[in-house]
């Protein structure tokens, strides 16, 4: 798509609703079947982390709704990264729920002028902007209501792509959770990208990064990454542990790095 295209193609998933779930600890499940956002329960509020397309807003705010909360119990927004099927939905939620947001520094621009700055092979798609009220520090914790949620810069997918990290405790049982920020290429040019020029640099940082994280659980921003709402089903049906397995974002990184450097090969012309 060019600049300023309106993603009239995406998948019919992105917009599909799907019931709202408790995945585990304070985390429930608010986005559509095809893009994940995630509600954290605190003390004093909520968090919302992501909010999907534009079209997703009265989606997600049902969910909230049929969860049994508030929209206006949602303190804090966070993101993964600012691309739009992931934030464009983030202006109307903010706009009615009255919370604040958050932002990395490198994604803050694209933010706030609702324009991705990587060149891309399939051009840029523009979101609406939001303003962002906190800018983030890598690993200094945002802390509501006795929740705390730490920020691990991953850029490369985006110049600030950021992934979550918190403890829960599910059945008395501590967990590691990483909210996985998008890790793939997914189009983005990796060789003589004018609109980030440090993309080769900071995926190789990322990937590096990544295999010195711990995660019991890790829950992307696509759901079907790791089959998120199957999961939840599998846990319905009597699986107690179907979302926790630590072996999984090994997996994913190493994945991830090899598609990479076939990628880089590739425009290389290796």
């Amino acid at each position: 798509m060019g600049i300023g295209a309106s993603p009239s193609d995406i998948p019919a998933e992105w917009g599909r609703p799907t019931r709202p779930f408790h995945v585990v600890g304070p985390i429930y499940y608010v986005g559509t079947e095809g893009i994940a956002a995630y509600l954290v329960q605190t003390r004093a509020g909520l968090v919302l982390i992501d909010g999907g397309i534009e079209e997703a807003v009265p989606l997600v705010e049902r969910s909230i709704a049929e969860l049994g909360f508030r929209l206006k119990d949602v303190k804090l927004m966070l993101a993964t990264h600012a691309h739009y099927d992931h934030v464009a939905a983030i202006a109307g939620l903010k706009r009615d729920t009255g919370a604040a947001f958050a932002s990395s520094p490198g994604d803050r621009r694209a933010y706030e002028t609702g324009t991705p700055p990587s060149q891309t092979n399939y051009g840029v798609i523009r979101f609406p902007a939001v303003k962002v009220d906190r800018v983030l520090a890598d690993g200094r914790p945002v802390t509501l209501g006795g929740v705390s949620l730490t920020p691990v810069f991953t850029y490369g997918h985006t110049p600030g792509c950021t992934s979550w990290s918190l403890r829960v405790t599910e059945v008395d049982r501590p967990l590691d959770v990483l909210v996985l920020c998008s890790i793939t290429v997914a189009g983005n040019k990796l060789v003589g990208n004018k609109g980030y020029p440090g993309i080769v640099g900071d995926y190789r940082r990322t990937f590096a990064k990544l295999r010195s994280v711990r995660a019991d659980v890790v829950l992307p921003g696509h759901s079907d990454t790791t089959d998120v709402i199957g999961r939840a089903r599998r846990r319905d049906a009597g699986e107690a542990n179907a979302f926790v397995e630590p072996a999984l974002l090994p997996r994913l990184v190493s994945e991830a790095e090899t598609a990479f450097d076939a990628a880089l090969k590739k425009e290389q012309g290796q």
